[in-house]
C-alpha cells in the first residue's frame, strides 16, 4: 500500500500478515485445492475474532474501525490477502454484513457472520452479456404476505457452504435485495470450475423460491443506493487484492533476477532485463495510486469515486495481468509448473480481475460517466 498507515492500522496489518503468514502458508494453500469449500472453518472463526468481517459494521451491531476510515481499513485487509492469495470469502460476507447491519436485519445472522460461525454471501452477478455486469433479471415478485424468487445468480462465491444469500433482483420495478435461506425449497446450487485454489463459485438458481416478505433487506424497489455502495465495497477489495498479487509477483520475480546467473552475471543486470523491470514497477506503483486513490474517494463520499474504481479496476486488470504475464516468462519454464508458487499470485488476480466487471466492462463504465457528465454540463 502506498496510503500512509498511523499505528494502529499498521498494527492490524502486520498482525493479518502474521496470521496469514502461520495459517495460510504456500503449503496449506496447496493441501487446500482439493478442500470443499476452500477454507478451514476454525481458520475463518480466528480471522473473524481479528475483525476480518466488522469493519463496515456500525458499532452498535459490534463493528467498528481501527484508522477511522472503514474503507482504507478494508482494502488494508484485503491487499494483505492478495499477497498471500488467502483463503476466505472475504468480500462477500463483508457486503453482506455491511447490509444487515445498515439496515437492522437479521440481528441473529449478523451476530454469527462476525464471530465466523456462519458465512453469508452476495448473489448479485448474472454473468448475462459483456458490459452488464450491473444488470439484474432476477424476478421478485410480492404474492400476499410472501416474496417470490425466480432466476439465476453466476458467479456465486461460497455457495456451497453458505447459510444465506443475500440476493438482488427486481421488485415492484425497482431493485432490491432479500436474504434467503440455502435451504429454501427452489434453490440449487450448481459448481463452477475455476483457476483459484481456495475460492469456489457456483450458479444458483431460484426456481418459485418463496419467502416471508420480512426477509427484504431494505425498502422492495429501492435498493439501488445501497446495491451501488456494496458493489464500491466489492470493486475496493478487489482492486486491493489484485494490487497485493501483483507485488508478490514482482518481489518474487526481482529477487529471482537477482539471484539467477546467466554468463557470469545476474539476469538483473542485463539492459534489456532493466527496461521490463522498469515497466513493470511503473505499473504496480499506479496500480498502488489508483487504488488507493479510488478507496480514498469512496470513503470521502466523493461525486468521482465510480469514475475512480472503475479506471482502478480497468487498469489493475489490464496491467496486472501484464505484469504477471512477465514475470512467468522471467522465470522460464520452472514459471510454467505448478511446483513453483508464482502462479499462485497469477491465479488470485485472473480471478479478480473478471469479476465485479472486466477491464472492458469498466472502461465502458468510464464512457457512460463521461457522456452523462458532458449531458449534464
Amino acid at each position: 500500500m502506498l496510503l500512509q498507515l498511523d499505528a494502529d492500522l499498521e498494527m492490524f496489518r502486520d498482525t493479518t500478515e502474521r496470521f496469514l503468514g502461520e495459517f495460510a502458508s504456500v503449503e496449506e494453500i496447496r493441501r487446500l485445492r482439493d478442500h470443499d469449500a476452500g477454507f478451514d472453518p476454525d481458520y475463518w472463526r480466528r480471522g473473524a475474532e481479528l475483525g476480518w468481517v466488522s469493519l463496515l459494521v456500525d458499532e452498535a451491531h459490534g463493528g467498528g474501525s481501527v484508522s477511522g476510515n472503514r474503507l482504507v481499513d478494508l482494502s488494508v485487509l484485503a491487499h494483505e490477502f492478495g499477497r498471500r492469495a488467502a483463503p476466505g470469502p472475504l468480500i462477500t460476507t463483508n457486503i453482506v454484513a455491511s447490509a444487515l447491519s445498515a439496515h437492522d436485519a437479521d440481528p441473529e445472522l449478523l451476530a454469527q457472520l462476525l464471530c465466523g460461525e456462519s458465512v453469508a454471501t452476495w448473489a448479485h452477478a448474472e454473468g448475462a452479456t459483456p458490459g452488464a455486469f450491473d444488470d439484474l433479471t432476477l424476478d421478485i415478485t410480492l404474492d400476499g404476505q410472501s416474496l417470490v424468487l425466480n432466476g439465476q445468480k453466476r458467479p456465486v462465491e461460497s455457495a456451497r457452504v453458505a447459510s444465506h444469500f443475500l440476493v438482488t433482483g427486481l421488485a415492484v420495478g425497482g431493485p432490491s435485495q432479500v436474504l434467503v435461506p440455502v435451504d429454501c425449497p427452489g434453490v440449487s446450487v450448481t459448481p463452477m470450475e475455476g483457476v483459484d485454489l481456495t475460492r469456489r463459485f457456483s450458479v444458483v438458481t431460484f426456481d418459485d423460491v418463496s419467502v416471508p416478505v420480512s426477509s427484504a433487506v431494505g425498502e422492495l424497489g429501492g435498493a439501488r443506493a445501497a446495491i451501488d455502495r456494496q458493489l464500491e465495497y466489492a470493486l475496493i477489495m478487489a482492486n486491493a487484492e489484485a494490487v497485493g498479487a501483483m507485488q508478490t509477483g514482482f518481489d518474487m520475480t526481482l529477487e529471482w533476477a537477482l539471484d539467477r546467473y546467466s554468463f557470469g552475471r545476474p539476469l538483473a543486470s542485463y539492459q534489456a532485463i532493466k527496461h521490463r523491470f522498469a515497466d513493470m514497477a511503473t505499473w504496480l506503483e499506479t496500480a498502488h495510486a489508483l487504488s488507493d486513490e479510488a478507496t480514498a474517494a469512496a470513503g470521502a463520499g466523493s461525486p468521482d469515486a465510480d469514475e475512480l474504481l472503475s479506471a482502478a479496476k480497468a487498469f489493475i486488470g489490464d496491467y496486472g495481468a501484464e505484469l504477471l504475464q512477465e514475470c512467468v516468462q522471467f522465470h522460464g519454464g520452472i514459471g510454467l509448473t505448478f511446483e513453483h508458487d508464482l502462479h499462485l499470485s497469477l491465479r488470485r488476480h485472473t480471478v479478480d480481475r473478471a469479476l465485479f466487471g472486466t477491464p472492458a466492462d469498466h472502461r465502458r463504465r468510464l464512457a457512460e460517466i463521461s457522456i452523462e457528465r458532458e449531458a449534464a454540463s
